[in-house]
């Protein structure tokens, strides 16, 4: 197996951005976060962020470059795919390009979230507990944002997707995975959609250990204007169109 019960001493948090200057100081102020309590923790971990901008044309990279203006552990490197699958790779490529050794692969530990989420403080310290017990893959837990959001839509999100342990979702927006893991499986394709659901199709292939936990979850915009058709707004969209159709009927 890749690295199974190998601890991890490097942990990097690849976001992809895509035009999200309403919310992207809040996605990164929760990543700095989440950052400060493993470095606290664990303070012979060595944490970084890399900030990957695909094809911004709003005031992102402005956002993304003050964040990295005061905090020294923070990249922002540019991109012009217009392909999260893409854009995610090639931050985890800028990542794994600074390999030091053979154990590289097994002790470092890649984090990935979106633009227009928040994590918890305690998001880099779980995923780093499970993975020092065997985990080669963790698939955290997602809710929508109930700011500005249908309530009756978030009900139904829920009722769909209850939190529990060993839960059956994939969220790009809440996934670490081990760097030798990911080399084995491929890496995330480059697809604008379900890239994650491909990466883990292959990882469980492969015999890696995936663990599902909703002990991290992660906020996520409730919005419904889908950027990827279908992505998780594009999800949320469908289910409010089926929520209209179950009142008309």
């Amino acid at each position: 197996m890749p690295g199974r019960y190998t601890p991890v001493d490097r942990v990097a948090v690849v976001i992809p951005v895509h035009n999200e200057e309403r919310l992207l100081a809040r996605a990164l102020a929760g990543v700095q976060a989440a950052a400060a309590s493993l470095r606290r923790l664990h303070p012979e971990t060595c944490v970084s962020t890399v900030v990957v901008l695909d094809s911004c044309t709003d005031n992102s990279a402005t956002i993304a470059m003050h964040a990295a203006g005061q905090d020294p552990g923070m990249q922002v490197l540019a991109v012009d795919f217009r392909n999260v699958g893409r854009t995610r790779n090639a931050g985890i490529r800028h990542v794994l390009a600074g390999g030091r050794d053979a154990a590289f692969g097994h002790r470092l530990w890649l984090a990935n979230t979106d633009a227009d989420s928040v994590v918890p403080e305690g998001w880099l310290t779980g995923q780093v507990a499970m993975a020092a017990v065997g985990a080669d893959a963790v698939l955290g837990s997602v809710e929508p944002d109930p700011a500005g959001m249908d309530p009756e839509l978030l009900r139904l999100w829920r009722a769909k997707h209850p939190f529990i342990e060993d839960h059956p979702h994939i969220y790009g927006a809440n996934f670490g995975i081990r760097a030798s893991a990911y080399r084995l499986a491929g890496g995330f394709p480059g697809k604008a959609v379900h890239e994650d659901r491909d990466l883990v199709v292959r990882l469980r292939r492969l015999g890696c250990r995936v663990k599902a936990t909703d002990s991290i979850r992660v906020v996520t915009s409730g919005r419904t204007q889908a950027r990827a058709p279908h992505g998780f707004s594009g999800y949320l969209m469908a289910l409010a169109l089926e929520q209209v159709a179950a009142l008309e009927r």
